[in-house]
C-alpha cells in the first residue's frame, strides 16, 4: 500500500495543480466580464482497483503503467455549448506549462456507443522534493449534456460488466443522439442565452451590492 501511495502522490499533486490552473482560466473570463467557455472543472486520480482492472484488460504490465496508462490523473472541463469545446481546446494548445502528446476528437467522430467528448492527453511536469516527475494526464472537454449521458453509460457498463443488454444499448444510442440534438438547438440560440445570462448576473451582483450588510 505504501508503494501505491508513493506512486500515486505525483498524480494527486498534478490533479490538484491542474484544477487550480484550469479553474483560473474561468476566473479570467469572469474578471473581464467575457462569456466563459468553461462551466466548471473536476478532477480525480483513478482508484487502485480501477488501475489494476484496466491494466489487466489492456494487457499492461505493472512496470509499464506509468508510460502506457494515460488517465490515472483525469480532469474534466464542462462547457455549455459545443462551440465552447473548441475554444477550450485552442486555449489548452496555447499553454506552456504542459505538453500535449495526443488528441482524440470524439465530438466530431463519436464512438459507436454514441459517446461524445474531446480528449487531450498531456505530459505534465510535477515538482517534488525528489526532483521533477513527468506524468501523463487526460483532460476531457464536453458539454453538460454529453457528460450526463457519459455518466449514465458508465454506471450501466459497471452494472452489466461491460455487457449492456442490446435493448438498453439501443436506447442509449438514441439518447446520445437526443442529447446532441439538444446541444445543437442550444447553439442556435447561443447569443440569446449568453445575453440573458449576462443580464441575470449583473442584476444579481447589483442586488447583492444594494443589500444591507448582515442580512
Amino acid at each position: 500500500m505504501n508503494h501505491w501511495e508513493q506512486f500515486l502522490a505525483p498524480y494527486k499533486q498534478a490533479v490538484d495543480e491542474l484544477k487550480v490552473k484550469l479553474k483560473g482560466m474561468r476566473g479570467e473570463y469572469e474578471k473581464y466580464s467575457i462569456h466563459s467557455p468553461i462551466e466548471f472543472v473536476t478532477g480525480r486520480v483513478k482508484p487502485i482497483a480501477s488501475i489494476l482492472d484496466k491494466a489487466n484488460k489492456k494487457g499492461i504490465k505493472l512496470s509499464a503503467i506509468q508510460q502506457e496508462m494515460q488517465d490515472i490523473a483525469g480532469l474534466r472541463m464542462m462547457c455549455q455549448f459545443v462551440e465552447d469545446i473548441h475554444v477550450v481546446v485552442e486555449k489548452l494548445r496555447a499553454r506552456k506549462d504542459f505538453t500535449i502528446i495526443e488528441e482524440r476528437d470524439y465530438v466530431t467522430h463519436k464512438k459507436p456507443s454514441g459517446y461524445r467528448s474531446y480528449h487531450i492527453v498531456i505530459d505534465y511536469p510535477v515538482q517534488t522534493i525528489h526532483g521533477e516527475v513527468n506524468i501523463l494526464a487526460e483532460i476531457q472537454i464536453r458539454t453538460l449534456s454529453m457528460n450526463f449521458w457519459a455518466t449514465i453509460e458508465h454506471s450501466l457498463n459497471y452494472k452489466y460488466s461491460g455487457q449492456i443488454p442490446e435493448e438498453i444499448r439501443h436506447r442509449l444510442q438514441g439518447a446520445a443522439e437526443a442529447a446532441f440534438r439538444l446541444d445543437e438547438e442550444m447553439s442556435l440560440i447561443r447569443e440569446e442565452i449568453q445575453e440573458a445570462q449576462v443580464i441575470f448576473t449583473n442584476k444579481t451582483e447589483k442586488d447583492q451590492r444594494g443589500r444591507p450588510s448582515g442580512t
